[in-house]
């Protein structure tokens, strides 16, 4: 009788503990279990939504790098325009001479420029196609307009600067006449 009057014994401080700890946990600052998990659940949603959000403005940021990237070389390109607009005017000049010595001249600057349009292409920079296009302020700057009936009024008829793109973006305007009525 003396072991089973034991075990009762030992039972009953055992639950007396048992429930002496609920009470502490209970007491303790006014949290329970119940409220522990919905902190806790509370702080898992901040830590995701914030894991998120700096994965968004990571991405934000590559997209902004990359854009900066693509027109970063803009003034260095425009520059290289006057090159290029020099070059044909050589060309023109060297093609209407017919000498014999002005060939070779002829030929060195046929091949500058081809290289030049090679290295606008590597960069992305494109030549606008203007002849016989209607007339886009956003792409054009006209300079003169003259009478032509056999053309639409607003159409370009003659380019005397050429436009260039960059990556889908104006870099310059082409400079142009256009047909009036």
């Amino acid at each position: 009788m003396k072991k089973e009057h034991r075990k009762e014994r030992e039972n009953e401080e055992k639950k007396e503990q048992a429930n002496v700890d609920s009470e502490v946990l209970k007491e303790d600052d006014g949290l329970n279990i119940e409220t522990i998990k919905q902190e806790n659940e509370a702080l898992k949603d901040e830590l995701l939504r914030a894991m998120a959000e700096s994965e968004n403005l990571k991405k934000r940021c590559a997209a902004e790098i990359e854009k900066n990237n693509r027109y970063a070389i803009s003034s260095f390109a425009k520059d290289l325009l006057i090159v290029a607009d020099n070059l044909d005017r050589a060309i023109v000049v060297a093609a209407n001479e017919n000498e014999a010595n002005n060939q070779a001249l002829l030929d060195g600057i046929k091949l500058t420029k081809q290289e030049l349009t090679h290295v606008f292409q590597k960069f992305g920079i494109t030549k606008m196609q203007t002849l016989g296009q209607p007339f886009d302020p956003n792409f054009h700057q006209v300079v003169q307009q003259i009478s032509d009936s056999s053309k639409p009024a607003g159409t370009i008829v003659e380019e005397l600067q050429t436009g260039y793109m960059i990556n889908g973006r104006i870099l310059r305007e082409a400079m142009v006449v256009v047909s009036k009525q």
